[in-house]
């Protein structure tokens, strides 16, 4: 039956104070649907990048990882701890695959500690190589000829920025996980695309080839080229990364230029 005119509509109790709307929730969560973001950017209008996504797949890092692994072991025994930190770095990369083979779609601690580790121990052992090598170039004790030289710097240099682009990989807004479910609005790295949406493909979104591209201009040129640190962190990294890159290259440059001699 029709209410009366003028008659005060039926009293409805607001919702708990903890379960807040529906609409609010969605596009704050990793289980939304494709095309949801996060402040404000819900409409699939957005660029990928500020959008839930499928997510990367594992394997072009894994690649990466094991040919930084193949580098390391390739190098000459006094300059490598893989000696040592071979087997346990095959044992993180195995694992780390093993528990997400797939697409990189799902906040994990432990996947994301597996992660941190193996990155850790690889910059670990390619440090302890450049610093030896370099020590050894400043003492003059290398004993090493020309080629043979540059063959140790020239792995050295490309683990180096297979590395880096793992930790970049890795940091940026939280990672690769919590960049595909959409948790951090703001990057800690601007690449062109972000810049320039209108020439960029909407489903655009930074991917591993994108960081190794940053990781390599960074070490080639010594410092950001289209590509620019947002964070205090990214910068810090990146400047770690060119001093490591300039030192090496000019050390072995020069030694190597100085044996032809």
């Amino acid at each position: 039956m029709a209410a009366e005119a003028g008659s005060t509509p039926p009293h409805r109790s607001p919702p708990p104070a903890g379960d807040p709307p529906d609409d609010l929730v969605r596009g704050k969560h990793h289980l939304d649907p494709p095309g949801h973001g996060v402040d404000g950017d819900q409409g699939r209008g957005a660029p990928a990048w500020r959008r839930v996504t499928a997510g990367e797949k594992r394997i072009p890092a894994a690649v990466a990882a094991a040919v930084a692994i193949g580098l390391q072991v390739a190098l000459p025994n006094q300059l490598t701890l893989m000696s040592r930190f071979l087997l346990p770095t095959i044992v993180l990369l195995v694992a780390l695959v093993s528990l997400n083979p797939g697409r990189m779609d799902r906040i994990s601690r432990p996947v994301r500690t597996l992660g941190l580790a193996l990155i850790a121990v690889a910059s670990l052992a390619n440090a302890y190589s450049a610093g030896l090598l370099i020590d050894e170039l400043v003492q003059g004790t290398h004993g090493y000829a020309p080629l043979p030289l540059l063959s140790t710097g020239a792995g050295i240099y490309l683990t180096n920025i297979i590395v880096f682009a793992l930790w970049y990989f890795e940091l940026d807004r939280g990672g690769p996980a919590a960049r595909a479910c959409g948790l951090k609005h703001h990057p800690d790295f601007l690449f062109a695309q972000m810049t320039a949406p209108d020439v960029a493909d909407p489903q655009w979104e930074p991917q591993f080839a994108d960081y190794l591209y940053v990781s390599f201009t960074n070490a080639t040129a010594f410092s950001p080229t289209d590509t620019l640190p947002l964070t205090r962190w990214a910068k810090m990294i990146m400047m770690l990364q060119s001093a490591v890159s300039l030192v090496t290259v000019a050390l072995i440059v020069a030694r190597a230029v100085n044996i032809l001699k």
